[in-house]
């Protein structure tokens, strides 16, 4: 029985990046794979298989009209940057059932996880006692009492609660948090399951010891964390920002920080790499992290085998997805978000 043919380009990654040995085994031997090493693919192979093509798996896919017209065969496309690409006929696939799926999904567990170390970091001053340590100016015993708190019982609020907040949720469980979120799109069902509490912006400012950037990047929600929302942080609040800084009013937030009243916990930045004349590197209350909260060993290994699980589903007409499929609303609001896309994953 032939087996069902899967383009795989996914450079600029690497494909021991991606999947474990297990997982690309399993990959192969489910389906005919066309390419699938460390280089781009060329483009006569790829035209070649494109006619015969079930998937096509790729860091950068194309697909135009036209293309949809040869894939005669063509079942899914699945991004594996981390973005829906602009370069994709949306309407069009959608017109021929072809599904596209983002491997945002895969980041999760990666990208929670420097969260709760920045959580930890924030809520216990270990970056600002490390660096007092250094100049002799430690405070020991009980000098910390008002700026440190523990996370038993603390108010924690998420700025959109997509995989990455209710991935850290899940994490910070143990420690019994109240927990609110802000976020427009989430049904109140979903909320309801993860026993939070949806609220407004303001009221999640004012309420939180704890802020968690992570919304989705959209036209509409551009520095959203600004200079006014900034003001109604209560004093010594730890913000952590993990989604994107199209999120953040920067400017507004060293102003904000220059006054010494709160934390701030960052991996993405405006322009990366970040400035060396930038006023965030001379700051005292800030844990910097220079855009790595998935660059762990084997840390984007859930994205293979979300890729090779969700190709299986679609062969054998399964509904169930574990990456992200796309939303022709979502992916109107995405577009021209160059920040997000230059950076990464959209849907966080």
């Amino acid at each position: 029985m032939t087996k069902p043919l899967v383009i795989l380009d996914p450079y600029w990654r690497s494909m021991d990046e991606l999947f474990s040995k297990d997982s690309l085994d399993h990959l192969h031997k489910n389906f005919d794979v066309v390419w699938g090493v460390d280089q781009k693919i060329p483009d006569d192979v790829y035209s070649n298989a494109l006619p015969d093509a079930f998937a096509i798996v790729a860091a950068n896919p194309v697909l135009t009209s036209n293309d949809i017209h040869v894939a005669k065969q063509l079942k899914a496309v699945i991004e594996v940057s981390g973005a829906f690409p602009d370069t994709i006929d949306y309407v069009a696939s959608a017109n021929q059932g072809i599904e596209i799926l983002s491997c945002s999904p895969g980041f999760r567990r990666s990208v929670a996880e420097l969260g709760l170390s920045m959580l930890l970091a924030g809520a216990r001053g270990l970056v600002r006692e490390h660096e007092a340590f250094r100049t002799g100016k430690e405070l020991w015993l009980d000098d910390c009492v008002g700026k440190d708190f523990t996370l038993y019982g603390a108010q924690i609020g998420f700025i959109g609660f997509g995989q990455i907040s209710r991935e850290i949720t899940k994490l910070i469980t143990p420690f019994g948090p109240h927990i609110r979120a802000f976020d427009p799109w989430l049904p109140a069902s979903v909320a309801n399951a993860h026993d939070i509490e949806l609220c407004s912006l303001e009221t999640l400012a004012q309420s939180s010891r704890v802020v968690f950037v992570n919304a989705v990047p959209t036209a509409e929600n551009f520095q959203m964390v600004n200079k006014e929302l900034l003001s109604q942080l209560s004093d010594n609040a730890l913000v952590i920002l993990l989604s994107r800084a199209h999120l953040v009013d920067f400017d507004a937030m060293i102003d904000e920080l220059e006054k010494g009243r709160f934390v701030f916990a960052c991996d993405v930045f405006p322009d990366e790499p970040l400035p060396a004349q930038n006023r965030l590197r001379s700051l005292p209350n800030v844990i910097l992290s220079p855009h790595r909260a998935a660059a762990v060993h084997k840390g984007r290994h859930l994205i293979g085998d979300m890729v090779v699980n969700d190709l299986l589903a679609i062969a054998h007409d399964q509904k169930e997805r574990q990456l992200l499929p796309s939303d022709p609303e979502q992916i109107q609001l995405l577009a021209g978000i160059g920040d997000a896309k230059k950076h990464g994953s959209l849907l966080k």
